[in-house]
């Protein structure tokens, strides 16, 4: 049973919320993912009883039993996403039921109810309307929408819980970039992948990223901003970075990235490139790339440009690729021309200033 198809929220809003003289000053300046809004949306759901108790309140601490089952068996799903100002002062969300889908995939591949996606989507609308006066008007500034879900069911065993908690935060965020868009340096691992077939690759969930954490402080040890996992079968075929999406940008135009095929995030972000750049007259291939066919293609010029996406940073142009074979560079190691439009392209559909053709815009307010 999973419920929740006609929830109403019931909404409580916070008794003390920040002054505005104090939320300009946090707006001001807000980085990303430092500073949180006033708000969070809740649903609660237990077994036999569906979804239930959908409220917005006062963000606050979450109560929490030592014996949490998310505590200890990691059931844990999350999903990230932006509200932007539009240029007639309304706010909109881009293709939220994409992320409403990938949320679910998630949740059934991590034995977890799922959420109907209108319930999902009412949730992020209502702490948006609710927390409208934190999207920042600084130049690329948005609210970055943070929903998450796990098991809060009490428990010492290895089954999945019979209750969950659903809940909605918000983080005011403004360039992923200080100083504009720079290339990023990536490290390829020698020890470590990222997902195995069979694994948790496709689905978001915070044991992913744990599991990455020792690979990205290798690559800062090495002086690069990101990791790029290999394939955990021949060791040889990129799969992606600890947190995006990777194309290579080929010198007839044509588009390459790695396959899904269930060890790598669908990113939503990587699904709208691959869209814009067909509607351009590009090819896309998706298909196995090994770091060999990388390396070469830099020297030989068949490779012209590199970059990366996902949501937080949209689209990264890549610049050096350590491994401990040596490195090589993208193009001259500076933002490439395709690169570029591509990521003017989906900037100003997500933005309101250029016509959506896809219908990805989906507006709030």
């Amino acid at each position: 049973m999973s419920g929740g198809d006609n929830l109403e929220f019931e909404i409580r809003p916070n008794p003390a919320p920040v002054g505005d003289a104090d939320r300009a000053a946090l707006l001001a300046n807000p980085g990303f993912g430092r500073i949180f809004t006033d708000h969070m949306a809740t649903i609660r759901y237990a077994d036999g009883k569906g979804w239930y108790e959908p409220r917005v309140e006062a963000r606050a601490p979450i109560p929490m039993d030592p014996a949490s089952a998310v505590l200890h068996y990691a059931q844990e799903i999350f999903e990230g996403l932006k509200a932007y100002t539009l240029p007639d002062g309304g706010v909109a969300m881009f293709r939220p039921d994409a992320n409403a889908n990938r949320f679910n995939s998630s949740a059934q591949r991590m034995a977890m109810p799922q959420l109907p996606v209108e319930t999902f989507l009412r949730s992020l609308h209502e702490v948006i309307k609710i927390d409208r006066s934190w999207i920042p008007e600084v130049e690329d500034g948005s609210l970055y929408l943070r929903p998450f879900a796990y098991a809060s069911e009490v428990f010492l065993g290895v089954r999945p819980a019979t209750e969950y908690l659903y809940l909605v935060i918000a983080s005011p965020v403004g360039s992923y970039f200080s100083g504009g868009v720079k290339p990023v340096n990536l490290w390829v691992t020698p020890d470590f992948t990222r997902a195995a077939p069979g694994g948790t690759g496709a689905a978001k969930c915070g044991g992913n990223y744990a599991a990455g954490l020792s690979a990205q402080a290798e690559a800062a040890e090495h002086g690069c901003d990101q990791v790029v996992y290999l394939d955990a079968i021949e060791r040889k075929y990129i799969d992606e970075l600890g947190g995006m999406n990777v194309f290579l940008v080929l010198d007839d135009g044509t588009l390459v990235t790695p396959p899904l095929a269930g060890t790598i995030l669908p990113g939503i972000t990587r699904d709208s490139v691959i869209k814009l750049a067909q509607r351009d007259g590009r090819r896309v291939e998706e298909r196995q790339v090994s770091l060999d066919e990388w390396r070469e293609g830099t020297a030989s010029g068949r490779v012209r440009e590199a970059f990366a996406c996902g949501t937080a940073a949209v689209i990264t142009p890549i610049g050096v690729v350590k491994s401990e074979s040596g490195e090589f560079t993208n193009g001259d190691g500076g933002p490439g021309e395709v690169t570029m439009s591509i990521r003017k392209q989906l900037v100003d559909i997500q933005r309101g200033l250029a016509d959506d053709p896809f219908g990805w815009v989906h507006r709030v307010l």
